[in-house]
């Protein structure tokens, strides 16, 4: 593929990542990025994002925007309605190009234990978050199958690494450390550390779906982007306070995320995307600790 491809969410913690991959594809013209300024996915019309597509003319388009806190009627707006907005859209201005859109581990809900769980296992979310991830991903698989789009959800397990934000546990951590550390106290308090979770580093990620938008036969709608591998929060979180030289205490009082409190073990089974898209995770869990360490002080 060669052209115009637009990225929705570029200056995110994703969208950053999928555009620095982007832009050093070789098959790939011009990265178009818009901002709010020119567009606001919440607010905006159907009539004028395909304008925008239309002056922009793409080959293809990724939405790496979305919510992961909020009302119920919050998260179905920004990850619902917004994948809705841009199928009609795409459909009216470019029938039929490629749209990538990154959904979540979230939806497939309560996994088994030492389970790995797979793109065509059961999908049953326990939290408004999951829910509406997994209504954009059933909208987009209809879109495409009516030939609207050709469209592929990419589900994202949980996202670390360089940028990492403080709606993530790593980041609020990472956080919390770093103003331990300059004020002396002796502890930090979190949510519960005992969940196991698939733990994939954001560059990662960003390759898996430029793997999916670039494949000129995808050979499948969906694909989990997951690093095979569940890792016990709390074990994180220590790797993270060795790698800031923290000594201090782990507390574990605070509130559990309303997204992924019911979830005890989540592990993705990356062997569809390695398959067909020829993905697989390349950065170590350290290197991705460190890279969360390291971008502390910008946030």
């Amino acid at each position: 593929m060669s052209g115009r491809i637009v990225v929705f969410g570029g200056s995110g913690f994703i969208g950053r990542q999928v555009c620095r991959v982007l832009a050093a594809d070789p098959r790939v013209g011009v990265v178009v990025r818009p901002g709010r300024d020119r567009l606001d996915l919440l607010d905006g019309t159907v009539d004028a994002l395909a304008e925008l597509l239309r002056e922009i003319r793409p080959d293809a388009v990724v939405n790496c925007t979305g919510a992961l806190s909020g009302s119920g009627h919050d998260l179905i707006r920004a990850n619902t309605a917004v994948t809705a907005k841009l199928v009609e859209a795409i459909a009216i201005a470019a029938p039929g190009i490629r749209f990538v859109r990154l959904g979540s581990a979230g939806e497939y809900g309560r996994v088994p234990s030492d389970t790995s769980v797979a793109e065509d296992d059961p999908t049953d979310p326990v939290s408004e978050y999951g829910v509406s991830h997994l209504a954009a991903t059933r909208l987009l698989e209809l879109a495409s199958a009516t030939g609207q789009v050709d469209g592929i959800t990419v589900r994202v397990f949980n996202p670390i690494g360089p940028g990492l934000h403080e709606e993530n546990m790593l980041g609020r951590a990472a956080r919390l450390i770093h103003d331990a550390r300059r004020s002396g106290a002796g502890s930090i308090c979190l949510g519960p550390l005992s969940a196991y979770r698939d733990f994939v580093d954001v560059r990662d990620v960003a390759g898996g779906v430029v793997a999916a938008l670039l494949a000129p036969e995808p050979g499948a709608r969906v694909f989990n982007l997951a690093s095979g591998r569940a890792v016990q929060s709390r074990d994180l979180v220590r790797l993270l306070a060795a790698e800031a030289g923290f000594t201090g205490g782990i507390q574990e009082r605070a509130a559990a995320p309303g997204r992924s409190a019911a979830v005890d073990w989540m592990c993705g089974d990356g062997s569809r995307a390695a398959r067909l898209l020829g993905w697989t995770p390349a950065y170590e869990l350290p290197d991705s600790v460190k890279a969360v360490w390291a971008g502390v002080d910008e946030r």
